[in-house]
């Protein structure tokens, strides 16, 4: 399938941060990206989104290269409030993983604005 630039920009063009609804845009248009949650385990099991993957934040500087083959792709990155993924988007950006994201107001925001049946903790 053949995106227009508009709707597919590249990686290096991406803010960020990206909100809540624009995740949610993207998870029902079927767009094709990384959701990467960076929280501990623990959280996780309390609650977490499809599709996401696991990788804790404390770990993601021994795991990048597990991320290699999304190294030009859009990642998308959460935790609980926003901080500690802000902390990875950063890292990733310094490891020329341009097109890595902040989703703002982590799954605390998806939950009080997405899907209120993600539980809050």
């Amino acid at each position: 399938m053949t995106q227009s630039s508009d709707h597919n920009p590249t990686s290096a063009d991406l803010p960020i941060e990206i909100d809540v609804h624009d995740v949610n845009q993207l998870l029902q248009r079927g767009e094709d990206f990384l959701f990467l949650d960076v929280r501990q385990p623990e959280e996780f099991e309390t609650a977490s989104l499809p599709g996401t993957i696991l990788i804790p934040l404390g770990a993601l500087a021994s795991r990048l290269s597990e991320l290699d083959e999304y190294r030009d792709s859009r990642i998308v990155v959460h935790c609980h409030h926003g901080g500690r993924s802000m902390r990875a988007v950063m890292g990733l950006r310094q490891h020329g993983f341009k097109g890595a994201q902040n989703m703002a107001g982590g799954i605390d925001a998806w939950s009080q604005v997405i899907d209120p049946q993600v539980p809050r903790y």
